[in-house]
């Protein structure tokens, strides 16, 4: 009767060191921290998206006012899970901050006093909000397909993303202000600071891919 040959220490080594044997993790999971990942499948991404949200929530804290948009560290979250975790997580993770302030959850900025719930979503600053979901997700899909997690060429997606949020949120402000006016108002001030967010998002991710690289 015919035995297969035993294996030596060096075959063994050999195999679980090959590409088809090994089970790496993606870059996105890998950035995922640890007491998430030991949850079971069904919870991990609800609550990876709650953290998230309350990313979104500290951005919208540290504001500086300004009438009719404050300004915000909304940009710098956004782009920053974008580049983190991808496109569909990451509006994931925007879409439950919008929805726990529609729900009346104080996480907007200047809520309650400035307003909550639905009431906010439909004042001046809805269509920012609106597009740092539409950003997180196009900007963080086209990272995370292009394999631009690890590079600072992230730094053009994340800039499309950035004219995402001018656009939505400079269409819905016009009716509040007047056309002429949103410019003046909703983007010009914005663009020195949120250029300097961008480029913060970006070297935060491959700050955060280098740590999770050298912890594995």
């Amino acid at each position: 009767m015919l035995r297969a040959p035993d294996r030596t220490p060096a075959d063994a080594v050999s195999s679980a060191t090959s590409p088809s044997s090994a089970t790496s993790r993606s870059p996105a999971t890998s950035l995922v921290p640890s007491p998430l990942r030991t949850l079971h499948p069904a919870l991990r991404l609800p609550a990876l998206a709650l953290a998230g949200s309350l990313v979104m929530v500290l951005c919208a804290r540290a504001n500086v006012p300004f009438w009719p948009v404050p300004m915000t560290l909304h940009v710098f979250g956004t782009l920053l899970l974008a580049g983190l975790f991808g496109g569909r997580t990451a509006a994931l993770m925007v879409l439950t901050y919008i929805a726990e302030g529609a729900a009346g959850l104080p996480v907007f900025s200047y809520s309650p006093t400035a307003g909550a719930g639905l009431a906010y979503l439909t004042g001046p600053t809805g269509g920012y909000l609106v597009g740092f979901a539409v950003a997180a997700f196009v900007a963080g899909t086209w990272i995370e397909r292009r394999g631009l997690g690890r590079s600072w060429r992230m730094l053009v997606p994340m800039l499309v993303g950035l004219a995402i949020v001018y656009l939505l949120g400079g269409l819905w402000l016009a009716p509040f202000v007047g056309l002429s006016k949103v410019a003046t108002v909703g983007i010009l001030p914005f663009v020195p600071g949120d250029l300097v967010k961008v480029a913060l998002a970006a070297a935060a991710c491959l700050a955060a891919r280098d740590i999770a690289r050298r912890v594995r």
